[in-house]
């Protein structure tokens, strides 16, 4: 028995070419185009053939000739899937630290204007910063 070949480590975060991006929606976009002609063509065959519950045969033929093209374009214009390979290679994302809250007394607002006029004041925080360990 043959053993596979191993697949390459993804070292980069580049995408796939945008020519191999553009190829692979034309043909998800010719399919869907494929199944709304199927759909013209099988609506047209169940007309002459009467079969059963025909009228909601032709409404799911009608269903897909109305809703395939707008399917087909938005997954056409959309972006291809992260493999996951891609996926692994992404930075895990790490929710960041919330800031302290103060209400709106304990914030002194700076207002910047053209004319710099240095009054003398500093601005002082209202709670003390704890005390860092001396290592």
């Amino acid at each position: 028995m043959k053993k596979q070949p191993e697949r390459p480590v993804l070292i980069t975060g580049a995408e796939r070419s945008q020519s191999d991006q553009f190829r692979s929606r034309q043909i998800r976009y010719v399919t869907m185009m494929g199944v709304r002609a199927g759909c013209l063509i099988l609506g047209a065959v169940l007309i002459s053939v009467k079969p059963p519950l025909l009228p909601l045969w032709l409404a799911l033929c009608a269903a897909g000739m109305v809703f395939l093209p707008w399917f087909a374009v938005l997954i056409a214009n959309d972006r291809p899937p992260r493999s996951k390979a891609e996926r692994a290679a992404a930075p895990i994302e790490r929710p960041q630290p919330m800031l302290d809250q103060h209400t709106a007394e304990e914030i002194e607002y700076l207002t910047i204007d053209a004319e710099s006029v240095d009054t003398g004041e500093r601005w002082i925080p209202t709670q003390p910063e704890p005390e860092r360990k001396k290592s």
